[in-house]
């Protein structure tokens, strides 16, 4: 195959929203909105990040699309219509120093829990993912910053960070969805 993959993504950018309607659907559309990605036909894929992939912020990103565009994502997403309950969703990025080689995402969803919680799980989670891959020491026993503080040290991995939305469902019933995603750019 002659010429660039359009299959290949070259960039990423992270977005998050929140949506509140009586209708999940809406809400979910109100969600997509929010994180500016209700104009494309986003199509949900598994959780790799190329190698030589570059992160971009979500404006230079935006830029690139066109309504109505097919644009691929990894994307987490939470609802719920309980009053008062808590949801989150949450994508955790962690990026290995070699360019050569791939890094992760991933996604994690829940109810009862705060932005930062499930933002450290998802952090830790990806982090993780990447460790076992590159044959760095993976003790489960041993908390988040531990682990982080490790891998930042054996110096292969250059970034781990999160990007999550939380809410509380309101008390009239209405729904509640959030969304966390990273969307892959040719």
């Amino acid at each position: 195959m002659s010429g660039p993959n359009p299959f290949l993504p070259t960039k990423i950018f992270l977005t998050r929203g929140l949506g509140v309607h009586k209708e999940r659907l809406t809400s979910f559309e109100m969600a997509l909105r929010d994180a500016r990605i209700a104009r494309y036909n986003v199509v949900n894929v598994s959780s790799i990040v190329p190698p030589r992939c570059e992160l971009v912020d979500r404006d230079s990103g935006l830029e690139i699309l066109m309504p109505g565009q097919i644009t691929f994502a990894v994307m987490s997403r939470e609802d719920t219509n309980e009053p008062s309950r808590l949801a989150a969703a949450s994508l955790g990025v962690a990026l290995p120093k070699d360019p050569d080689r791939f890094g992760y995402l991933s996604e994690h969803h829940a109810h009862g829990q705060s932005e930062k919680v499930a933002g450290d799980y998802a952090e830790d989670l990806a982090a993780s993912m990447l460790a076992t891959i590159l044959g760095l020491p993976f003790d489960p026993d041993k908390a988040w910053n531990e682990r982080r503080e490790e891998w930042n040290l054996s110096g292969q991995i250059v970034r781990t960070m999160n990007i999550t939305a939380a809410g509380e469902a309101p008390a009239d019933g209405s729904w509640l969805t959030v969304l966390a995603a990273a969307i892959l750019l040719p």
